[in-house]
């Protein structure tokens, strides 16, 4: 195995432990799903199956994680957004 599919393979477990991670921590409530933290470990883990899946030519794995990097973000912008004008309403 060359050092590129090695590469390949620990982003894509790292993908994993991420997005497991984040399921785990807001089925605990400990992170809500609005929250940075929790959409940011979606976009990220999302990101590390797009280059795995895409690696291995898996494209609906691929095409789904871009979908969920997506939502993620638009989720970040969303709540950005609406804690901006919180913060205008309070000041």
């Amino acid at each position: 195995m060359d050092a590129l599919r090695i590469a390949i393979e620990v982003v894509g477990w790292a993908a994993a432990v991420i997005i497991l991670a984040a399921y785990i921590l807001l089925s605990l409530g400990k992170l809500d799903g609005r929250s940075y933290v929790y959409q940011w470990m979606n976009v990220i883990g999302a990101g590390g199956f797009v280059i795995n899946s895409g690696y291995n030519g898996a494209l609906p794995s691929a095409v789904l994680n871009v979908i969920w990097a997506g939502m993620g973000i638009f989720t970040l912008a969303v709540v950005w957004r609406a804690r901006k004008a919180a913060r205008a309403i309070i000041s």
